[in-house]
């Protein structure tokens, strides 16, 4: 009996005062990793949140989510600014409504296409595969279906683990103040222990006449209402080649314009074989070049003019023109200066030690940091430690060497670690080896595929445990075959190891345990068969 008048006291006593604390007890009832409730109450008694995120894609919202699995009280704030073609998508950031997610489907559908007409060869009754065309207005509904999915999964999950979200644009007035400016106009003050900035980027347009006013973006390819038609896509860096890639396996006549070099900060051998076999495949090129100027034609066409590397002018009309020219990170627009934390004027980012700003309470993670990959699985990785040890006594820190990632071409390329160049440049030459081999994927034996830019290498030191410092692939399944690689490398594989490593007969995956010519020697890495 004297129990149970305990806990009705108890319940009462909760009952009574929870509201007067605003205290948010069913998130605090426990602390699987040692934060304490009175370290909680405390921090709510002075700030409104323990955790305000500003930013609502993956980086932020992965950080939000690990937050609250430790009793923080959470809130993210995200807006999205309507592109110049009034382009505007739901939570959930860059990678999920204009980036990795709708980029790898469409690239599926151009490798389907590509499986119909090869079909034939292994005994499928296609009438004929030359009449076989795609239905965009079917593709992009189906990829926007999908996206939109997604946005309400990632809306439901936040309100299952009781993040608050407020679709505002917020900006700094102090280091514990955060100003969202709603849809309607009207201003929010929000305060919170700790700020993470995680606004990402959005893409660059030149400052040439009709830019902003007949280009687009990839903001906007993958919800265009008509067919993009003959496009000039502006850029080669990934996001570039990866939309011409797969426009021209969707039957759209794609050209790639490239200012200096194709891939810049990748290994530049696989780089110049990615963009080989995008030409063979009948994607255009025009190097050493930069657009000057778009008009558009009465008949709706897009006339643009272009000045080569030796100045003279050039000029074609297309029907879409996709800039892929770099991405500015969305600094600015916070009034970082409010708050006194530093941007680096050079690149509008954020030189972040371990994630965190010179401004103690405030973070940053995903593509507005300096010199950090841009890439959507680290800036969740780094999310999610980042709240382990605020919230959950965690001293885990974010290794942002070694990132594999993978260009979705129409022959893909995965790598992991070192370029040849930068393992030259780091270790010198003569400590170097470079292992290379062409192989033949088995399935393109039947169709006759063409085969010859398949292609891998593996970046070594010449001496000691022989230390593996890099990986590079081209070739089918890229990012399946070197994510495991990656992990690998995580582990200080040396090439012995890889050579002791038994492969999957017969897999792409395979050909790098049996890779054994190194450039050095001079000898042929061409395969004599498909188990040689």
């Amino acid at each position: 009996m004297a129990t149970l008048t305990l806990l009705a006291r108890f319940v009462s006593f909760r009952s009574a005062h929870a509201k007067l604390l605003e205290f948010p007890w069913s998130r605090c009832n426990a602390f699987p990793y040692g934060r304490t409730t009175m370290a909680c109450m405390c921090s709510e008694q002075k700030y409104m949140y323990d955790l305000l995120v500003i930013g609502g894609g993956s980086g932020g919202l992965a950080a939000a989510k690990e937050a609250v699995n430790f009793g923080a009280k959470v809130a993210v704030l995200d807006f999205v600014t309507p592109s110049p073609r009034g382009t505007t998508w739901g939570v959930g950031g860059t990678c999920v409504n204009v980036g990795c997610i709708p980029k790898k489907l469409m690239h599926q559908a151009a490798l389907l296409g590509e499986a119909i007409h090869e079909s034939a060869a292994y005994g499928w009754q296609v009438s004929d595969p030359k009449t076989i065309k795609n239905d965009w207005e079917a593709l992009k509904t189906a990829v926007q279906n999908h996206v939109k999915s997604v946005n309400w999964v990632t809306r439901v999950e936040l309100r299952t683990k009781q993040v608050e979200y407020l679709n505002a644009r917020g900006y700094f007035k102090d280091q514990h103040t955060i100003c969202g400016i709603m849809k309607n106009g009207q201003e929010k003050e929000l305060t919170a222990q700790y700020i993470l900035i995680a606004v990402g980027g959005r893409p660059r347009y030149p400052d040439i006449p009709g830019a902003l006013e007949y280009g687009i973006t990839s903001d906007d390819i993958f919800s265009l209402e008509k067919p993009p038609g003959k496009t000039l896509v502006v850029g080669a860096g990934y996001i570039g080649l990866e939309c011409a890639g797969f426009l021209n396996g969707l039957g759209y006549d794609a050209t790639v314009m490239v200012r200096s070099i194709v891939l810049r900060g990748f290994d530049q051998q696989m780089a110049e074989t990615v963009a080989t076999e995008m030409e063979r495949r009948g994607v255009h090129f025009i190097y050493r070049a930069k657009p000057s100027k778009i008009e558009k034609k009465n008949d709706g066409q897009l006339l643009v003019h272009w000045v080569d590397e030796n100045g003279e002018m050039h000029k074609d009309t297309f029907d879409t023109v996709l800039f892929a020219i770099g991405r500015k990170p969305l600094t600015e627009e916070l009034k970082p200066e409010n708050a006194g934390i530093k941007i680096v004027p050079e690149t509008a980012k954020i030189d972040a030690k371990n994630e965190q700003t010179n401004v103690p309470n405030i973070y940053a993670v995903g593509d507005v940091l300096h010199k950090k990959p841009e890439l959507t699985p680290v800036a969740i990785h780094a999310g999610r430690l980042l709240a382990r040890r605020l919230f959950g006594n965690s001293t885990e820190q974010m290794d942002y060497v070694n990132v594999a990632t993978t260009v979705f071409s129409p022959l893909e390329y995965g790598c992991v670690g070192l370029s040849e160049e930068a393992a030259i440049a780091t270790y010198g030459e003569d400590k170097i080896e470079i292992y290379h081999a062409y192989y033949k994927p088995t399935e393109f034996f039947i169709p006759q595929k063409d085969n010859s830019q398949c292609y891998l290498k593996v970046v070594a030191l010449r001496g000691g445990d022989q230390r593996v410092l890099g990986m590079h692939f081209v070739g089918p399944h890229a990012g399946e075959v070197i994510q495991g690689f990656a992990a690998a490398i995580k582990c200080n594989l040396t090439f012995p190891k890889l050579k002791e490593t038994v492969g999957i007969h017969p897999t792409v995956a395979e050909e790098f345990t049996r890779v054994s010519v190194t450039k050095r020697s001079g000898l042929d890495p061409k395969p004599q068969s498909c188990c040689s």
